[in-house]
């Protein structure tokens, strides 16, 4: 994995540069900026940085993500992407089963993954690269299987002509409830080396507050898929519980763990997590300031134009996709605090299910759309 990058990684920058000098043109110019307009939500997210979010000012559109290209990659509901160092982008869709990859802006089909059983919002969800991928490795898998759903691990394995492959998978960790919704699936590796999971209430709300029960969490593991030491309730894999359907997982540059959930037909929310907490579910969503709870340092009241999905932090913003509504979310991190939410790609590309920071620096967001699906490749604002 040390090689000289190339394929998708150097056709990346090669691009990246290009577009950076033609941008000098006031045509592109323009249609980038049609690319990437901040659309204002309906009822307006609330944040801990203000009770209301104003109207997105004029010209503040240039300061965020800006659309570089397009990559028709001929995908049927992408689910999870990650990057291996080379840029070789790992994809998995959750109705399929299969794993595929994207080199040379092409996808290959890597290999299906063993056991899947999709339904609903059932089926290969969310994936995670091993931090000693680099000797290991290991891909990790959350997937709904015949009863309940699962992490695996892998080895991705590779010819000598650059082939990718699945090695025999082996479960590290099961019975974690499933139904046709509420499934979570968002798994990422912390900068302590422990395996996060999200898991959502698969349609039995009271468990999310039952601190024995799997439902409705964010799971704090070993690689081996043991409680990981230190977790706030002793042997218990539970790191923060009364959680809905938790759907992103990133840790900003201080290392505080956020995520993105699910709010049911109000309140979706970006929390910023803290060990043994309580958000609150099903007592109560979004910020009510009720004790015994942790409120929301954003909520979206209307989740007709959240929905979050995957999450994503960088330079101390962060990306949250959104799938009912079809719009990547930017939210400025300023420690604990979080500010006001602007909307870019406003019903442009549909339904958007992941967003990952590439090695070359840009982000690649998912959608999910079966049309087929797609990637889109953005610059960060820097």
């Amino acid at each position: 994995m040390n090689q000289a990058k190339a394929g998708s990684g150097s056709i990346l920058r090669s691009r990246l540069a290009l577009v950076r000098t033609v941008t000098a043109v006031a045509c592109l110019a323009a249609l980038l900026l049609s690319a990437c307009t901040g659309g204002a939500p309906g009822p307006g997210p609330t944040s801990s940085a203000s009770q209301s979010r104003a109207a997105q000012p004029p010209g503040t559109q240039g300061s965020g993500p800006e659309l570089l290209w397009k990559l028709d990659l001929n995908l049927t509901i992408p689910w999870s992407i990650v990057f291996l160092d080379d840029g070789t982008a790992i994809i998995s869709e959750r109705d399929t089963k299969l794993i595929k990859s994207v080199r040379n802006d092409r996808a290959t089909t890597v290999g299906e993954f063993p056991g899947v059983v999709p339904g609903g919002e059932g089926g290969l969800l969310g994936l995670a690269l091993s931090p000693a991928f680099a000797s290991d490795r290991l891909l990790y898998a959350y997937f709904t299987g015949e009863s309940d759903n699962r992490i695996s691990r892998t080895r991705l394995e590779q010819a000598a002509d650059g082939r990718l492959s699945l090695g025999t998978p082996e479960v590290i960790f099961a019975g974690i409830p499933k139904a046709s919704t509420h499934n979570g699936g968002r798994i990422r590796f912390g900068p302590d080396g422990f395996l996060y999971v999200g898991t959502g209430d698969a349609q039995h709300p009271e468990q999310a507050q039952d601190r024995n029960a799997l439902g409705g969490k964010i799971l704090r593991l070993t690689p081996e898929g043991k409680p990981a030491p230190g977790n706030p309730f002793g042997n218990n894999p539970v790191y923060s519980y009364g959680h809905r359907n938790v759907q992103g997982l990133a840790w900003d540059s201080s290392g505080r763990l956020w995520a993105s959930e699910f709010g049911p037909d109000v309140n979706d929310e970006l929390n910023l997590i803290e060990a043994g907490g309580n958000y609150g579910w099903p007592q109560v969503t979004g910020a009510p300031g009720r004790a015994g709870y942790i409120d929301a340092k954003v909520v979206w009241p209307s989740t007709a134009d959240a929905s979050p999905s995957g999450l994503e932090i960088v330079n101390g913003t962060a990306f949250t996709c959104a799938l009912r509504g079809q719009r990547l979310w930017t939210v400025p991190l300023s420690g604990e605090t979080a500010g006001n939410p602007v909307a870019y790609l406003t019903a442009q590309y549909g339904r958007l299910r992941d967003v990952s920071h590439a090695p070359d620096g840009t982000l690649w967001v998912l959608s999910n759309n079966q049309n087929p699906d797609f990637a889109l490749v953005l610059k960060a604002a820097s």
